[in-house]
């Protein structure tokens, strides 16, 4: 049996050896939603609507919808806004809409945070709720209510808690979505 010897493999000297590409960072800026933003925040909203159950919405959402509701959030002052990044894509739009109709609730708000598929899991969902109090501050709103899913949001719980959002109460089975029934989480921060 012969014995081979031990040859090491060669390496390129450090000046020939190729340089890994560098990892491009995960950008944007907050900025005001514009009316030019709403195909974006539908189909972002969309996605939602037909893969997860943090919607209860069943029908995606019209852009006349969408024009419809920000027409509305303008015309009351409420924050809107978007994240978008350094080529002009919008990655996830926050926003606050009336609690409810009557008069009496007009300084408490619901929000909503969604992010694109590509833009989850980054930071920005806290990015954008933290400017999200901001600007509800600066609107003169007292309280924000978050109504999340009790299955398949627990990120989301989680993050409305790190902000200092308390649960105030729980519906079970009020929605029904892929053939399941599910319930909601409420919770509430005051913007004292």
């Amino acid at each position: 049996m012969l014995e081979e010897e031990y040859q090491p493999r060669r390496r390129l000297p450090p000046h020939l050896r190729k340089k890994p590409e560098p990892e491009t960072p995960f950008s944007y800026s907050i900025r005001e939603a514009r009316p030019e933003d709403l195909p974006h925040i539908r189909e972002i909203y969309n996605y939602y609507v037909a893969n997860s159950v943090v919607t209860f919405d069943e029908d995606k959402m019209s852009l006349a919808k969408w024009k419809a509701k920000f027409a509305q959030l303008q015309k009351l002052g409420l924050p809107f806004i978007v994240a978008e990044s350094p080529n002009g894509v919008i990655l996830g739009y926050a926003l606050v809409s009336p609690w409810k109709d009557k008069r009496a609730y007009r300084f408490t708000v619901e929000n909503s945070i969604y992010l694109g598929p590509a833009s989850t899991g980054k930071g920005l969902g806290r990015v954008l709720l933290g400017e999200l109090i901001e600007r509800s501050k600066q609107a003169g709103l007292k309280e924000i209510l978050a109504v999340i899913s009790d299955k398949g949001a627990e990120g989301s719980i989680a993050l409305h808690e790190s902000f200092g959002f308390v649960e105030i109460g729980r519906m079970g089975r009020v929605g029904f979505k892929f053939e399941r029934w599910l319930g909601t989480v409420l919770l509430q921060k005051s913007l004292k």
